[in-house]
């Protein structure tokens, strides 16, 4: 039984503009000097910061995603389906694409900058009286609790930040646990093969709670298996007992029918890619999962929490003249997916590809699908320290054609810029009617692309 939200309530301003005006930056800028004390997988921190603010973790039910990809996409539409259903929802996902408020969700609309200013600086005063050094993600994730149940949510949809087991957010007891799939990441954290990984996911799982997962290979299946049995999980496993087919796609939606404890037909989801399809079918089976506890969801709210949600940052429309797409593929398994999305629906237009990447990720598996299928590449950098040079990303482009065997790369341009905007810009002057922009590589690359775009980070929609 989930207790009803009786916390203190932290105190307004009566002088509310005013205060944004001044204090979101310079409360912003706290947050994130947090990093400073890097990333510290534990949940020692954050069981202190739960007990110290009322234990809110403990007033709403939720659901907990983790994975290498689909888990943000997978969250919003669990989200928006519950949403539909007339429950209040929170959603917490990371990171985000233009402003820090897209994290802390309520029935899709993001926390407030005066909330974030309210709750950092309480929490923060809370916190001076104790030893706690929490990292930047441990405190976004009290944020985040507190504010869902100072709120009275119904449910949290809540996303792992990094791995699964010592994450900060694995302090809930959900009702249905997801893995959406397993790749190589993180590998100075996680572990440096599959199975270690797996292990990691694998650390969501609780006693007597079900999992939902899509996970394919047998090495990553057997330990999330020995995991589930160990801890009496049932699991429902993606093309075993529930799976879907496509029955149309194109750049805007893709139309499907799935088939699990019910069957659902021509469900419409506004995103597109074969990848969206599973993630889209996990969160159908998470809540057949929650219908089979008793809890009452509408075949409407299926539709409707589909068709009605937007997704930003994912073979998202930006512009229409010059016709551009943004994508936040960050890994080798999403640009690989990214590209097969891309030669399917794009099959007849030449690619311009802009693309930044973080310096600790797979350079060259990110690159790799990327310009096998684009004419002109332009690298650049978006701001940050951990941000990959150009002239890094060069070498990588250089040494991947290198390796090519039948020379059949389609690459005719190679070009370094040293922003994101420089490098739209440039490729601006490159567009042609037979040809489509393509920005992805990193979800700060996506991000800024956005701003220079001129989105405020008051998005239509949802993000991985």
């Amino acid at each position: 039984m989930h207790k009803t939200a009786n916390l203190k309530k932290y105190q307004y301003n009566a002088n509310v503009e005013r205060i944004v005006k001044l204090n979101y930056d310079k409360t912003i800028d706290y947050l994130y000097e947090l990093r400073k004390y890097g990333i510290k997988l534990g949940l020692e921190n954050s069981q202190k910061l739960m007990d110290i603010l009322g234990r809110p973790h403990e007033t709403f039910r939720s659901i907990h995603i983790t994975g290498t990809n689909g888990k943000g996409s997978t969250s919003a539409v669990i989200a928006s389906i519950l949403r539909e259903n007339g429950f209040k929802v929170g959603l917490f996902i990371s990171p985000h694409l233009v402003s820090f408020t897209e994290r802390i969700r309520i029935n899709n609309t993001p926390i407030s900058e005066y909330d974030v200013i309210s709750l950092i600086d309480y929490i923060r005063n809370v916190i001076t009286k104790t030893d706690i050094k929490p990292t930047f993600f441990e405190f976004v994730t009290a944020i985040a609790f507190y504010y869902f149940a100072s709120e009275n949510i119904d449910w949290a949809i809540i996303e792992v930040g990094m791995g699964g087991r010592l994450d900060a957010t694995n302090i809930i007891v959900p009702d249905v646990s997801i893995i959406t799939n397993i790749s190589l990441e993180h590998t100075e954290f996680l572990g440096r093969s599959i199975p270690e990984i797996a292990a990691e996911k694998a650390g969501i799982i609780k006693h007597d709670v079900p999992l939902v997962t899509a996970i394919t290979q047998p090495e990553a299946l057997r330990v999330i298996e020995d995991t589930a049995k160990t801890l009496d999980s049932q699991i429902h496993l993606y093309g075993k007992d529930f799976n879907s087919t496509i029955s149309d796609m194109d750049i805007s939606h893709v139309e499907f029918n799935y088939k699990g404890y019910r069957e659902y037909h021509s469900l419409s989801l506004h995103l597109t890619g074969r990848h969206q399809v599973c993630n889209a079918s996990l969160a159908i089976r998470a809540c057949e999962v929650l219908m089979q506890k008793e809890i009452i969801i509408h075949e409407n709210a299926i539709y409707n929490g589909l068709s009605k949600l937007n997704f930003d940052g994912r073979l998202e429309i930006v512009s229409q003249t010059p016709y551009m797409i943004i994508d936040s593929a960050h890994n080798p398994r999403a640009s690989e997916s990214l590209a097969d999305t891309v030669r399917e629906l794009f099959s007849n237009k030449r690619i311009i590809l802009v693309i930044g990447i973080m310096g600790d990720k797979d350079i060259e598996g990110i690159l790799k699908p990327l310009i096998q299928l684009s004419e002109t590449v332009i690298l650049t950098r978006p701001r940050g320290e951990r941000a990959a040079t150009p002239e890094r990303l060069k070498e990588s482009v250089t040494s991947l054609l290198s390796k090519e065997e039948n020379n059949k790369n389609p690459l005719q341009n190679l070009i370094t810029t040293n922003t994101v905007e420089e490098a739209i810009n440039h490729a601006k002057t490159l567009w042609h009617e037979e040809s489509i922009i393509l920005v992805t590589g990193s979800f700060y690359t996506a991000g800024e692309a956005k701003e220079i775009l001129g989105y405020t980070g008051v998005l239509s929609g949802l993000r991985e």
